[in-house]
């Protein structure tokens, strides 16, 4: 995500190396380089003149503390001019209403309605403890039907069922009936989508917002489509009372304009983006947060939330205990490392999250799903006995071990020297030794050697 725009700015404030402060003169090639950064990734071009124009207008003669590079001051200026296009404020969803309130979700085909849906489902009732009703008013793509009934079984979520003989408005009306009766706290409508705007369907949807009285309306918009993107949204605010945007597949656009333009262009929040294909891929949309991610320095607070929200309370005691102790440090907790990091959404959901560097230098160092897999594979392999005490495990076990999780025994040898390594981490972040614990870090997952 935004791989292209982090390293076109960070490469914008190298150049900024030296100087005693913000100036006309330096500032000028900077923010030519920053536009060029911007077009680069696909940023409407209406975005850029304003959003160019306040950094411009905020730098100049922009004081440097003592402690502050010219660069950095001007990270602060743009970090602050990226969070105000994007929105500003973490924008939540309007849910204060007398039950069912309805969420009707918009878009064209093979943006990610469908799906999104599923993924609201989940996360309405996992974060706000809602009972959610699926419904599907794509009664012209029976494969939608089938798609968001199976969303559903996966999630937990309620699905009402219907009939591609169906008329939309009629499904609408027996779906709220329904909720009503079954007390619902949340309907959520997946309407249909086409491969371009229409007037026919720009005035089905229109009749259904009209009839469903939606608290939220969302228009699904797919990222990677850039400036297209944008437009498509302006299209549709014009025609629907949009409430809010969900951005899908975030996680496979490094370019990032569609974050950066819908914004300014629509006039509507973006309220979830779509940075994974799992279930549990949706997340609020932090325009600070995100801004920082543009930048290169990560998101790490969103990394504590998903490792607090993931977690199991008892087990992070008990681990944490094993911590400060720096004693009994197993491989069964060092197996319980890789399953957390799986309900977090794997390692790359992860890496999106670190400062740009330690992404890169992780990505550098080869991280990937398939070796943490083969990882585990092997601890499987062992016996209880065997993961409670490593030292026991000699020739004739690794053997044993290799044959067990279809690997070589030198790939046994390296998950006992990564175990080791990160059991010397353990004792060294008990006694504070955070130097050391950081050089050692390059050895504790799977292939970063």
């Amino acid at each position: 995500m935004f791989d292209n725009l982090t390293e076109r700015l960070s490469g914008v404030i190298k150049t900024l190396r030296g100087e005693a402060r913000l100036t006309e003169s330096n500032i000028q090639d900077a923010l030519r380089e920053v536009r060029m950064a911007l077009i680069e990734a696909d940023v409407a071009l209406p975005v850029i003149k304003i959003f160019i124009e306040r950094v411009r207008q905020r730098a100049i003669g922009h004081e440097v503390l003592d402690k502050l590079s010219p660069g950095q001051a001007l990270i602060g200026v743009v970090h602050d001019e990226l969070v105000a296009i994007m929105g500003g404020e973490k924008s939540e969803l309007n849910l204060n209403t007398a039950p069912p309130a309805v969420i009707l979700m918009a878009g064209l085909q093979g943006a990610g309605k469908t799906t999104s849906s599923g993924k609201l489902a989940k996360w309405l009732m996992e974060q706000k403890k809602k009972k959610v009703l699926l419904v599907s008013c794509d009664v012209y793509r029976p494969a939608a039907i089938d798609q968001l009934m199976l969303l559903a079984e996966q999630t937990g979520a309620d699905f009402f069922p219907v009939q591609t003989s169906q008329r939309p408005a009629e499904i609408c009306t027996a779906a709220l009936d329904f909720a009503r009766k079954h007390h619902h706290d949340v309907v959520i409508v997946d309407t249909a989508g086409r491969l371009g705007i229409d007037e026919a369907m720009m005035q089905e949807i229109s009749e259904l917002e009209q009839l469903l009285k939606p608290v939220e309306t969302l228009f699904v918009v797919d990222a990677m489509q850039g400036q297209d993107a944008v437009n498509t949204a302006k299209a549709f605010a014009e025609v629907l009372p949009l409430t809010g945007v969900i951005l899908t597949k975030l996680d496979g656009d490094a370019r990032g304009g569609a974050a950066l333009s819908v914004r300014h262009i629509t006039g509507k929040p973006i309220k979830f983006a779509g940075v994974t294909e799992k279930l549990n891929g949706l997340e609020p949309f932090h325009p600070d947060r995100m801004a920082s991610r543009i930048l290169g320095m990560g998101d790490v607070l969103g990394l504590i939330e998903e490792a607090q929200r993931t977690s199991d309370q008892k087990e992070t005691e008990r681990l944490m205990k094993k911590m400060k102790s720096g004693k009994n440090f197993d491989l069964n907790d060092f197996q319980q490392q890789f399953q957390q990091m799986k309900k977090m959404g794997g390692m790359s959901a992860m890496l999106e999250k670190l400062p740009y560097q330690l992404n890169q230098a992780a990505q550098n160092m080869n991280v990937d799903e398939k070796t943490i897999n083969r990882t585990e594979g092997i601890i499987n392999s062992m016996t209880p006995r065997e993961r409670t005490k490593p030292e026991i495990i000699k020739a004739s076990r690794k053997r044993r071990i290799a044959a067990g999780s279809g690997v070589s025994v030198q790939e046994v040898n390296r998950l006992l020297s990564q175990f080791e390594q990160a059991r010397k981490m353990m004792k060294m972040m008990h006694k504070g030794g955070m130097a050391k614990m950081m050089r050692a870090v390059k050895g504790i997952l799977p292939n970063m050697r």
